[in-house]
């Protein structure tokens, strides 16, 4: 368990390490989403109230301890009333009238009171034990997916705060691509008012610019989105937020992929909750087989009575206080509950085959993300070495067509295109970029080491936008 509580405190882990920045860097979005991520607040409340399952089946094991108070009044009296002639008492004789005698009533009556207290401890009961064991088994699985929401949380933060990066920066481009192609439309026209090129040229240049003015419309509402999506998951708005310094470094994947799946097997959050989730099942298939087994348990009791006399022609009977006592230990055997027994060990076997073939599933495909992970980083570096070269190549490109084109080797067409390929290398640079961070995060996550110590670190290649 000591594995499991470090993995459990990655909420509570210190971001003091961070450097004093600014209110909407990396560091500060993610311990606000902390604080108000409703999916994380949502599963620590799950994994609080099923860990109550594991002290409820502890109970069964613990003492039972209750108390009671009684008291009751006890009348009696003829059903009927009853009457008789009355009697004059100086004469002796009947006077010619009824009186009436006796009838029911609540006076007088007879008053009990008493206390009592048992006790009932099982002795032996090794269902109840089996089921205690399963609770403890699925509480830690419990906190192990609660520690991987969490994680979870650290790369959903993350994935947003630089997709919102990722929307500036191509916002930004696609501006530059408009202004460019708003002076590129200006300079046509005045060329063709002089002569110099033909009317198609400036039907050219009006089409690229209108093409680039809205892609920047589209851009500006996907800026916007990735806004909301951050703004969703920590409860506020970041209007400003740091951005990603250009010397961030974007290098391959430290150790070979064998490692990565080794530790992958011994920190994965998913192969921990499969894992723990197979011993509940296999605890709970050692109750239900216990079902048939005799069970031994323990009661005392002790009580205490009060009772009053009965009276009869002034003569008191009975009466008084009283104490008993009671120990006894039963021996319970279950003979035949019509099949029920039978039936929810079958059951339980049935769901110890499902996790068995659950935590294999998991490790295919731990190892199938982890090497998909891994080869995707190394691609991104890759990638983004190759669109840098890419944009030296189509700035090269566009000068050499601009400079045919004013000495009319090289028309307006080729012009347009070159430029259009130099900020399309632009975007895809700027987004190679993004990604690449994304995925190292998913590639930690996968193998089950991602802590927001590694976004302390990342946070620190960020800066004000200037």
């Amino acid at each position: 368990m000591r594995r499991i509580a470090k993995l459990f405190g990655i909420v509570t882990l210190s971001l003091a390490a961070s450097s004093p920045g600014h209110a909407d860097d990396l560091v500060t979005i993610l311990q606000i989403a902390f604080d108000n991520d409703p999916t994380l607040r949502q599963s620590k409340a799950n994994y609080r109230a099923n860990r109550e399952n594991m002290l409820q089946s502890r109970s069964a094991l613990l003492p039972s301890l209750g108390a009671s108070i009684n008291t009751s009044r006890l009348t009696s009296g003829p059903t009927d009333s009853q009457y008789s002639p009355e009697i004059n008492r100086a004469t002796g004789l009947p006077t010619g009238q009824t009186i009436r005698r006796q009838d029911h009533s609540f006076q007088p009556g007879l008053n009990n009171h008493g206390w009592s207290m048992s006790l009932n401890q099982a002795v032996v009961n090794l269902a109840s034990w089996y089921t205690f064991q399963s609770a403890q088994a699925s509480d830690k699985a419990g906190a192990v997916t609660l520690a991987a929401q969490e994680q979870d949380l650290i790369v959903r933060v993350a994935s947003a705060y630089f997709n919102v990066l990722r929307a500036t920066d191509l916002l930004d481009t696609n501006v530059q691509e408009e202004e460019a192609a708003l002076r590129s439309l200006e300079q046509t026209q005045q060329r063709e008012e002089v002569g110099l090129v033909a009317i198609t040229d400036v039907f050219d240049s009006q089409a690229a610019f209108d093409l680039a003015r809205n892609t920047t419309i589209l851009q500006r509402n996907f800026l916007l989105s990735a806004y909301e999506v951050l703004e969703a998951i920590t409860g506020q708005s970041h209007p400003n937020i740091d951005v990603l310094r250009e010397d961030f470094p974007v290098i391959n994947v430290d150790g070979n992929l064998r490692e990565w799946e080794s530790q992958a097997g011994s920190n994965s959050l998913a192969i921990a909750s499969a894992k723990f989730n197979l011993e509940a099942t296999e605890e709970t298939l050692k109750a239900r087989k216990s079902d048939h087994l005799p069970t031994i348990a323990l009661q005392a009791a002790f009580a205490h009575d009060v009772t009053a006399p009965i009276n009869q022609q002034g003569i008191q009977i009975g009466g008084g206080a009283f104490d008993r006592t009671r120990l006894a230990l039963t021996l319970s055997v279950p003979i035949f509950q019509g099949g029920a027994v039978s039936s929810r060990r079958r059951q339980a076997q049935y769901n110890v085959v499902a996790a068995k073939e659950s935590l294999e599933f998991t490790k295919r495909q731990l190892t199938q993300n982890v090497r998909d992970s891994f080869r995707r980083v190394n691609t991104d570096v890759l990638v983004i070495a190759q669109r840098q070269q890419s944009i030296n190549s189509a700035q090269l490109a566009l000068d050499a067509t601009e400079l045919g084109a004013e000495v009319g080797t090289r028309n307006i067409v080729e012009v347009l295109r070159a430029r259009e390929n130099l900020y399309r290398a632009l975007r895809l640079y700027a987004d190679a970029r993004y990604t690449y961070v994304v995925d190292s995060l998913l590639l930690k996550q996968v193998t089950g080491i991602l802590t927001p110590q590694d976004i302390i670190e990342l946070n620190n290649w960020l800066q004000v936008d200037a």
